[in-house]
């Protein structure tokens, strides 16, 4: 890998904790650093940090503070 993949890596803690869990992208990385956004998206998807997923909590977490608000009624 050559330094800047390696620095990108390190400071940001969720595409390192799911390299470490997903060693297979070692080797991708290896051979192309282009892989480094792939691995950034697949890194959001498994973590669940995608925008879709950051909208889905929110409107559960609407829905459970609107049902609370039902019951206290």
């Amino acid at each position: 890998m050559d330094l800047f993949t390696i620095n990108y890596v390190k400071t940001n803690p969720i595409i390192y904790q799911y390299l470490r869990e997903n060693s297979s992208w070692y080797k991708l990385l290896n051979r192309d650093a282009k892989n480094l956004k792939m691995l950034e998206e697949q890194a959001k998807k498994a973590y669940k940090l995608t925008p879709e997923d950051k909208l889905a909590k929110l409107s559960k977490n609407i829905d459970l503070i609107s049902t609370f608000i039902d019951v206290l009624k």
